[in-house]
């Protein structure tokens, strides 16, 4: 394997055996991860010729960016189990322990931002009146 195609097969793993359902898809899968990792080497070889860098710096520089967005999308899950659920919020404790956060944690892990993002999203304004955070007007 050439290290474009070495990236490629590390950013498109091959499912293990038993892990696909149904399990006559696997053979599918299998097929569909190694037109995904062609498809990811050429755009990878790509991307390093046209800006004259190592193929490994655009593939660090997209999972940096995919895991930018995870973190943001936890930050507006947050805001809404805290700001828009029911008419309780969901605990610190509970919330911190599933989202990887200290029960502190989670009350700055969010701020107006991502609430205007949410309330935007879903259409409608928070439960309660917001109280200052640390994150505040992010």
């Amino acid at each position: 394997m050439y290290p474009i195609e070495e990236l490629a097969a590390l950013r498109h793993p091959m499912p293990k055996p038993g892990t696909v359902t149904p399990e006559d898809c696997y053979a599918d899968v299998c097929e569909q991860v190694e037109e995904q990792r062609k498809n990811d080497a050429l755009g990878l070889e790509a991307a390093s010729q046209e800006f004259q860098t190592d193929p490994l710096l655009p593939a660090l520089d997209d999972l940096k960016a995919q895991k930018e967005a995870a973190d943001a999308r936890i930050r507006q899950q947050l805001a809404w189990a805290r700001e828009f659920h029911g008419s309780r919020p969901y605990g610190l404790e509970e919330l911190a322990r599933h989202a990887g956060y200290s029960p502190s944690g989670i009350r700055t892990a969010y701020g107006e931002a991502e609430i205007r993002q949410v309330a935007t999203q879903i259409g409608r304004e928070p439960n309660r009146p917001r109280r200052d955070t640390a994150r505040g007007s992010r």
